[in-house]
């Protein structure tokens, strides 16, 4: 990671850099394991592919977390025709335009929001810095709680919210600022300017920050295979026994 957004956030964090993708392999492992990561690299490196990805690796839902999960999908209006029980791990990717009450929800009669949606399953915040402070910082009790409380005059209501924050951003306004390839056209202003975006608290809390650069064509063609999402779910059920 750049030594001016190290400086910049001042991070002691865990600091992984994806080199190629023998190692994107080897540290899925790891992200599976992580309760809130942060993927940052140039577009088109794979971020929101690699986010996506992540229930095929997590653990396969429990009865009793599938129950939960369905429970509040069903009560949001999001369960699906025909599909009694979910059996995947749900991934909530709101847009960056998303506000406050749709990220916790609430109103006279409250609701779940993407947050609970999230439960048992992955919350991806893609464009990072493009989320209103105010809706960032919404999401820090729910991290540090586990749940969501939404008090009103005549109730509360606590909404269960248990899930894996996977956030991912670019390094500057352009995107390429630790692109070797391609030339970063921002100032150092324009750059610090686009990380005091994002939250310091929440950035605080996630330990992890994953470096993720472009793979080359020539490694994305190689015949060489890396392991399977099954071979991998497996070892990630290993280490979380452990």
């Amino acid at each position: 990671m750049s030594h001016w957004i190290v400086r910049r956030w001042g991070i002691r964090k865990i600091i992984i850099r994806i080199r190629n993708l023998r190692m994107l392999t080897n540290w899925k492992l790891l992200l599976a394991l992580a309760p809130m990561m942060l993927l940052l690299g140039p577009p088109g490196s794979g971020k929101t592919m690699l986010a996506k990805r992540l229930p095929t690796i997590l653990p396969l839902l429990t009865l009793a977390e599938s129950l939960e999960t369905t429970r509040i999908h069903s009560v949001a209006g999001e369960s699906r025709q025909g599909e009694a029980l979910l059996a995947t791990r749900p991934v909530r990717s709101p847009h960056h335009s998303a506000s406050t009450a749709a990220m916790v929800r609430g109103g006279s009669i409250p609701q779940a929001g993407e947050v609970s949606l999230a439960q048992h399953g992955v919350l991806f915040l893609d464009e990072f810095p493009e989320f209103t402070r105010q809706t960032l910082e919404a999401l820090r009790q729910p991290l540090e709680d586990g749940e969501v409380t939404i008090a009103r005059a005549h109730t509360t209501v606590a909404f269960p919210a248990l899930f894996m924050l996977v956030a991912a951003m670019n390094p500057c306004p352009c995107g390429y600022f630790t692109d070797p390839r391609k030339p970063c056209k921002c100032s150092p202003p324009q750059i610090d300017k686009y990380l005091a975006r994002t939250s310091g608290p929440l950035v605080d809390r996630i330990d992890i920050h994953v470096e993720v650069p472009a793979v080359a064509f020539a490694q994305l063609r190689t015949d060489r295979e890396g392991l399977a999402s099954v071979k991998i779910r497996e070892q990630v059920d290993i280490a979380r026994r452990m």
